[in-house]
Order: structure tokens, then sequence, then C-alpha cells
């Protein structure tokens, strides 16, 4: 894919701008790169979008200044400022995991710029599934190089997984991993329900049906419910964009296709 490298306050952003069209912005999640949407984004470039795939701060090849912080409240404020360097005013935002929560911050603080949301596996209030990376966030320093290893036996050892963490091989990697990991803070998200629920936006629900992470009961219903959005289940565990692109992508295209 073709990158792009944008300095904004603090940080620098890197990202893939394809194709033409109305605008989808998709987010990935921890601990994850852009290339969550590898097999994503062509497909949406086909049916005539323009995709924009960044790298969130702090993850990836996405860069920030000493002292800036990469929770979402802040990846939100980043985001707006690209999509305005890119001169997008509306845009349908996809988000993935706990980049799902600065998707909502998004709608929260500016909701008539956003078109549509669909989240995928991602989270809910203070569900963010913090037990589950609770050892990256008290991970030793020293020990940083052996973090993207052990992931990857976790995670899963296909491919596209493999291909997804190298950016946090080596000790330099694996540090800015568990720094991204010691800057999620669930309480903001905890409080934005009623402007989500307010919002007007149109939204959608996609999960898969074995995610081990994130539960359908008890964070993709009530979520939908928040979002007064349909929820679907598709098949595969919490890397729905790696596990079952084809299916996520038709989910994607049939939501915009129905939108004013």
């Amino acid at each position: 894919m073709p990158s792009v490298r944008v300095p904004l306050a603090d940080a620098e952003i890197e990202f893939d701008d394809l194709g033409s069209g109305a605008p989808i912005l998709l987010l990935h999640g921890f601990p994850a790169t852009r290339q969550l949407w590898k097999d994503v984004a062509p497909r949406l470039v086909e049916g005539g979008f323009r995709v924009i795939v960044p790298d969130l701060l702090g993850y990836g090849a996405s860069s920030m200044r000493e002292g800036a912080r990469a929770d979402m409240a802040s990846q939100a404020c980043w985001l707006w400022a690209l999509l305005d360097r890119l001169q997008i005013e509306r845009t349908v935002i996809v988000a993935h995991d706990v980049g799902s929560a600065a998707a909502q911050l998004m709608v929260n603080a500016s909701p008539d710029r956003v078109r549509g949301l669909i989240v995928l596996d991602g989270v809910y209030a203070g569900e963010w599934a913090m037990d589950a990376i609770e050892s990256i966030r008290a991970w030793a320093h020293a020990d940083a190089h052996r973090l993207a290893p052990v992931l990857a036996r976790r995670l899963g050892k296909s491919a596209s997984m493999r291909e997804m963490l190298a950016a946090y091989e080596g000790q330099a990697g694996g540090l800015r991993l568990i720094r991204a990991a010691r800057d999620l803070d669930p309480k903001q998200t905890m409080k934005i329900s009623e402007g989500l629920r307010a919002s007007g936006v149109r939204a959608l629900v996609l999960w898969g049906r074995d995610d081990r992470y994130l539960a359908v009961d008890t964070v993709a219903r009530p979520l939908a419910e928040l979002l007064n959005a349909p929820l679907v289940l598709l098949p595969g565990g919490h890397f729905t964009p790696l596990d079952c692109p084809h299916e996520v992508s038709a989910q994607v295209l049939d939501f915009v296709a129905r939108l004013p």
C-alpha cells in the first residue's frame, strides 16, 4: 500500500490514502497496526470509495514526541486534525477494538462530521478487556524485546498476524507497545453514552462469534443498543478484519450504500 506521512502537533502520523470517492476511515486497535485492514481496504476501494488507513499515534509506523500520550482521547483529536489536513469534512468511520473508543469520542465531539459508524469487536463504556493486556502493562522494560514473540504465540501463528505484529519486534518496538498499553484509559468512554445516544449517527456493530476478549452478551449487545444499531455476528474471533475480510467488507459496503 502507498503510505503518506504527515506531521501533526506532537506527532507524525503514517497512513495509506487509497482510491477516490466518498471517504471511509479505518481504525485499528491494540496491539494492531493498519495492516489489520490489508484485505478489507482493497475491497472498499473496488467499491468506489476513498479509504484512509492510519497507524494510530504510537502504533505501527506513526510516532509521537516525548511527553505525548497514546490514549484514545488524544487519538481522536489527532484523527480530526488529520482529516482537516486532508480537507475531509465528513466521513464514515470503521473501527476495531480500542480504536472504537477513539471513534466513539470522535462521534461524541463532532457528530455532524460522521456519516456513519461501524464498530467491530470494540469497547463499550468501561468494558475494554483490560485484564487481557495487564501483563503487557506490567512488562519489564528490560525485557521489551521478548514481547512481540510472546504476543505472536498468544494471538495465533498466521502470516497475517505475524505481519501485523512485525512493527513491535525488538527492544524499541516492545517499548512502544508497553507505552501504548499503559496509556489506555477506559474512563474516557464511561461518560459519553448520552452523547452517543443523542448523536443521531447511523451505526452498525459487527462481532466475531468466537471473540474471547470482548463478549457478545456483555459488550456487543449493550453497545448495539446504545448506538441503536443492528448487531451482526461474523464467522471469526476477535480480529475479524483478518479472520473474515470478505464478510467484513461486504457488511461495510452494504451499510454505506444505505446511508443518506
